[in-house]
């Protein structure tokens, strides 16, 4: 406790208020896919679960991968100091913080973070347990622990075991490895631009196009492909197979989340390929087959998806007990924090997010005013309290649709 104005005494460690915003425009936020016209994430051939229709097969923009948006959420203290975090989720997110899960917020012990957690789970179970749902619990669970950070004056991954090494290399997802490579990223992944309903044509122009970039990078440079749920299982042995001679690092999030049996299936396939997969898995729960299973080699739970920090944790304790790495996928320093702590993660995912994916810039675009970049393909992460993000609350617009009750 300290003391307020008029020399009250006043609990800095309690929750007095909860806000959810609504961040306009694009390139900036937690929404990796709310980008302007023309950037390569959104509107460049990718395979994805709508190329089976023609219509929608040129660019993820068509069928609405930006649809839902950037979400802003501040977590007040009684002293003034405010957790923020930003996430997914849109309007439909904001609704549900402000008239769901503030309640087990308001008044309540932000060290409290388990807790609260397992209540806004809890509560949520009956309409959620995965997607949108969980979107707004890891955007609420984000800011906690970034309002638990300020609040005791320390850096996130100190609060969590603290470092393990001084500085984290990255691999850089983008459509250009030969540029990462230069610019010194541990490897470079790319998204597969055709799948199987493209046939066995299409089959062969991504052969040709993960040779032509192993011949830019040469053969030891590690090279990742990316194919976002979008292939069945005979295509992802079919193209392993294909890919063997090539030297391909990691195939990515082939099948759709839900099918654990095809994940079995593949890896007893091709056991020597490394099959990597959990971005659009959700809590330990969706993760518990995958791994005691040892269905796949590496898994990549989003922090900002899975349910926060809170969640990625236990994730992580589950896939250590069976010595599966884990690999955030994207998140910028919400996942930094986490990989500097753990001795099993030798590297992390940097999101490139410049529109032709060619230069490093901020994976939040121009939200917070000191957000760390790769620099040599490497992230140094200060001491500042939380995760360290100062919102830059002047370069975004901001609307609050739901007020409180």
């Amino acid at each position: 406790m300290r003391a307020g104005l008029g020399g009250n005494v006043v609990d800095r460690f309690k929750i007095v208020d909860v806000r959810a915003y609504l961040i306009g425009g694009r390139d900036v936020g937690g929404d990796y896919h709310k980008r302007a016209t023309g950037h390569w994430i959104t509107d460049t051939l990718i395979s994805n679960p709508m190329s089976v229709y023609p219509d929608y097969r040129e660019r993820r923009t068509s069928w609405g991968i930006g649809v839902l948006g950037s979400v802003l959420v501040e977590i007040e203290a009684a002293d003034g100091t405010i957790g923020v975090a930003t996430g997914m989720g849109g309007e439909p997110a904001c609704y549900l913080i402000e008239r769901h899960f503030r309640r087990f917020l308001v008044d309540s012990d932000p060290r409290d973070t388990a807790r609260i957690w397992d209540q806004m789970f809890r509560a949520s179970m009956f309409y959620g347990r995965k997607g949108l749902t969980m979107t707004a619990v890891s955007v609420v669970d984000l800011a906690l622990w970034d309002l638990l950070g300020r609040l005791r004056g320390e850096p996130i991954y100190k609060m969590i075991g603290g470092a393990v090494r001084s500085s984290l290399p990255l691999y850089c997802t983008g459509p250009e490895p030969a540029v990462y490579q230069e610019l010194g990223f541990f490897g470079g992944k790319i998204p597969l631009p055709e799948g199987p309903a493209d046939g066995p044509a299409g089959l062969k122009r991504n052969i040709e196009r993960v040779a032509a970039i192993r011949e830019e990078v040469g053969p030891d440079y590690p090279l990742m492909i990316d194919c976002y749920m979008s292939l069945d299982v005979p295509y992802a042995i079919a193209l392993a197979e294909a890919v063997r001679p090539l030297g391909v690092y990691w195939l990515e999030e082939v099948l759709h989340p839900d099918d654990q049996e095809g994940h079995r299936l593949i890896k007893n396939a091709c056991p020597w390929m490394k099959w990597t997969t959990g971005e659009h898995e959700y809590t330990r729960y969706g993760f518990r087959n995958l791994i005691t299973a040892r269905s796949v080699d590496i898994v990549q739970p989003d922090v900002m998806w899975v349910g926060g920090l809170t969640e990625l944790l236990r994730v992580a304790a589950l896939a250590n007990a069976y010595d599966i790495p884990v690999v955030p996928h994207g998140s910028g320093a919400y996942s930094y924090h986490f990989c500097m702590t753990q001795p099993q993660v030798i590297f992390g995912e940097y999101v490139n997010i410049s529109p032709d994916g060619r230069s490093v810039a901020p994976v939040f675009g121009t939200m917070f005013k000191n957000e760390a970049i790769p620099v040599n393909g490497t992230i140094t992460l200060s001491d500042e309290p939380g995760f360290g993000l100062e919102l830059n609350r002047d370069a975004i617009a901001l609307s609050r649709p739901y007020n409180g009750t």
